[in-house]
């Protein structure tokens, strides 16, 4: 079976080519930057170097594919376009990659929310993430033109990556953030609380639903949450940046911690 795959290059892209390309399948995959070929064809994936841009070569690796899996921008519509218009009445599966911000809020890390959405319960999109939306829309309404079209809506993903030099978002901004100032941070409070999934499940649940995905299929990729500010605890104790800059810079280590005790035990 052969598979066509943009975003090769990338964090998601990449971890989903190589594993098809491990288990036997012929996989081709968009890169940017030629400089990457050599490491994805150590990889057993046959480098294609454009861009979403390229709608003609797009569409031409697309007819020639047994299968295509867009894991590059979840927000370029024209390379979308190119894709439908190439597997239009093939009954081939176009696999689309979204994101969970899309049923994200501007909380500004202040509260978290015990609503939960599903795949048949999505709010409006805000404003800025209606473009997003409309494009996944366009994809599972594909399906009614003869293409075997899903929707996978990452949430944070977490894990390392199988092309070397690429990594997820939020973790590892978070951990140079971190490194450089000495400090972990979050928003306000840190209790906005994703849903996350590590790499290697997402790139499962690709594999799946390359084989079992029903037409028009929209799907939320999650196995867990958290808030960043627990997040941030656990980076920070694990880059042993748990304490203020007077710790970590100076080796302060207070003997007297607890003004409670003061207060019950001293106080005049």
């Amino acid at each position: 079976m052969n598979i066509f795959i943009t975003g090769t290059g990338g964090f998601i892209g990449g971890s989903i080519a190589a594993r098809l390309a491990r288990d036997g399948y012929t996989v081709r995959g968009l890169i940017r930057r030629a400089e990457q070929r050599e490491a994805l064809e150590r990889l057993g994936i046959e480098a294609v170097v454009g861009s979403l841009d390229d709608t003609a070569l797009l569409a031409a690796e697309a007819r020639a594919a047994n299968a295509v899996i867009n894991a590059a921008s979840s927000d370029h519509r024209g390379a979308v376009e190119a894709l439908i218009g190439a597997l239009e009445g093939s009954n081939k599966p176009l696999l689309h990659t979204s994101g969970s911000s899309v049923v994200g809020n501007a909380c500004d890390g202040d509260n978290s929310t015990d609503h939960i959405y599903t795949e048949d319960n999505l709010p409006e999109p805000t404003a800025d993430k209606a473009a997003r939306v409309a494009i996944d829309d366009l994809v599972l309404a594909a399906s009614e033109r003869g293409v075997r079209s899903s929707v996978l809506c990452n949430t944070l993903i977490y894990g390392h990556g199988a092309v070397p030099g690429t990594a997820s978002v939020q973790l590892p901004r978070l951990e140079r953030q971190a490194k450089k100032s000495g400090i972990v941070r979050h928003v306000g409070r840190g209790l906005n609380t994703w849903s996350n999934v590590h790499i290697d499940d997402v790139v499962d649940v690709y594999r799946r639903a390359l084989d079992k995905s029903p037409a028009g299929t929209f799907y939320f990729v999650e196995s867990g949450e958290a808030n960043f500010r627990d997040m941030s605890a656990a980076m920070a104790k694990k880059l042993n940046l748990h304490g203020t800059r007077a710790r970590t810079l100076l080796g302060w280590a207070p003997k007297r911690t607890s003004v409670i005790e003061w207060i019950e035990t001293e106080l005049a």
